[in-house]
Parts: structure tokens; sequence; C-alpha cells
């Protein structure tokens, strides 16, 4: 594993491979509830580290959701785990103070071999594999390209709110980079921080979505107690699909900080949601 200097901000990566002994049903929008068994695993490996994870402003904790073959569940709004298929689950991890978190997850899921304890059923670790860089890292990366264009994959429901409480149901390149722009400067050192202004990101990055590949979703991403005594589902709506980013009559300090951020998004995810399943993506430069 590569190692990076001591004034560098380091971000995590990981990725499971997982596979169920047997068959059973999870929700179609699997992130809340792999998220809920995180927490359970990470509270039993380190409490004050889950607790932390919890209550989060930034979410330092980005998941993917899993990745794999799915049935037909048994249950409406649910899909079944296959026995005789593999998983994947990537975990993003960006805060600097939250080192402990991928401790606590290496002991749990990896050197006690927990599985992962869903509502109706397990999931073993087959493989774990983990990277780092850092925020100066992927600057120096983009730095390195000459005439990108970005291609992003929203491979979950990704979830911004881009003005006040109103959700873009549509990968605006302001909405996008704003978003990333907001946890890149949350996590990174003072002398590494970003200054891209929305007026700037509107005038200078132009997007390529496509078409095909555009859906929208509303996918449920916490519970809260209501004054019943029962519980309350919370929803998010947002959008998936593959958008390219192109720049014109873009400065080159624009040019880089767009593509790093675009680079950031694999460990970040995008938008609100994303320790939940939400804005996880896969990125793409071309030159």
């Amino acid at each position: 594993m590569e190692t990076q200097p001591e004034s560098s901000s380091r971000l995590r990566r990981i990725e499971l491979t997982l596979r169920a002994d047997e068959r059973f049903d999870v929700p179609q929008s699997d992130g809340y509830s792999v998220y809920s068994a995180l927490l359970a695993l990470l509270q039993s490996a380190d409490d004050e580290v889950s607790q932390r994870v919890h209550d989060s402003e930034i979410g330092s904790l980005h998941t993917s959701g899993l990745r794999g073959p799915f049935g037909d569940g048994d249950r409406s709004h649910h899909k079944r785990v296959r026995h005789d298929s593999e998983y994947t689950l990537t975990l993003g991890i960006t805060d600097p103070a939250d080192e402990a978190i991928f401790e606590a997850l290496v002991s749990g899921l990896v050197l006690a071999d927990e599985p992962l304890e869903l509502t109706h059923g397990q999931l073993h670790i087959d493989a774990f594999e983990s990277e780092n860089t850092a925020h100066e890292a992927l600057l120096t990366e983009a730095d390195e390209r000459a005439d990108p264009t970005v291609e992003i994959e929203f491979r979950t429901a990704t979830c911004i709110e881009d003005a006040g409480s109103v959700t873009t149901m549509f990968p605006t390149r302001t909405a996008v980079f704003g978003s990333l722009l907001g946890k890149w400067n949350n996590t990174a050192p003072d002398g590494l921080k970003l200054d891209v202004g929305r007026e700037t990101l509107a005038e200078s990055v132009i997007e390529k979505p496509d078409a095909r590949s555009y859906d929208t979703h509303s996918v449920l991403v916490n519970r809260v107690d209501d004054p019943d005594g029962g519980t309350q589902p919370i929803f998010r709506q947002g959008f998936s699909g593959t958008c390219a980013y192109a720049f014109k009559d873009a400065s080159e300090s624009v040019v880089n900080a767009v593509t790093a951020l675009a680079l950031f998004a694999e460990y970040s995810g995008v938008g609100s949601a994303v320790a939940r399943g939400c804005g996880d993506v896969s990125v793409e430069v071309t030159e």
C-alpha cells in the first residue's frame, strides 16, 4: 500500500467482494440496509467510531451499495441475492480525522472475519482490496491531463440539493461539481482548498449526457421515530446515468480543479446520503 507523507490528506477506498451461502431478499435500494449493517459491525469493533460516522454532517463514509446480479424478490420492492454469485461493495473515506473508520472496518471484516449481517441474510467476505491517495496527488494527476474530457457514470441514485431543499434531477455541471467542491473543501488541508465559483463552472464546463442511460429514482435513506412510537421512512429523489463533461474557454486552473474533483468523486460520492448508497460513481478521464 502506498504511503503518503505526514502532511498529506489521506483518502481511502476499499472494495469488498462478497458472497452469500443462501438466497435472501434485500430492498431494491439496498444502500440503507448496507449502511445499517456496516454501522452495526463498526459498533462491535469500536462504538465511538460508529457513533461518529452516524453523526457526521459531511458524510465521511461513502458506500456504493451492492453491485452484482439479482433475482426477483418475494417481497414487494425487494430483489433477491443469489447464493452462486459474487457482489462488490465499495467504501470511501475522505475525512482525515476518520482513519479509525478504516481500521475498524479492517478489524471487523477482515481480521475478525465477520459477515455483513443484513435483515434477511449474511454476506461473507471473499476478497478485500484497499487503496489510498491524497488531495495533492489527485491535483497532480489532473495536471498531467492535456485537454481532458471527464466521463462520470452515476451508478446509484445521485441526490443533490442544488437550491435550498430542491433536488436537481439532472447531472448539471454546476450541481455535480458544486457538490464535489463542498466535499473537497471540507476534507482538504487549508493550502489545497479550491475556489471555483458557480458562474465559472457554468461558463467553462459543457455537459454531454447519454440520454439512453438516464433514469430517475426515489430511494429510502433513513427511518426516523414518529410520535406514535413507530418509524417514518425518509426518501430522497435523484438521478442515475452517464454524462461526459468537456471544457470551453476554461483556464488551466479551472480544468485542473474540475478534473481533480471528478477523480475525488470515486472516494467521496456525489450529493447527499452517500453513506447510504447514493451518489456512487465511476469516473474515466480521457484526452
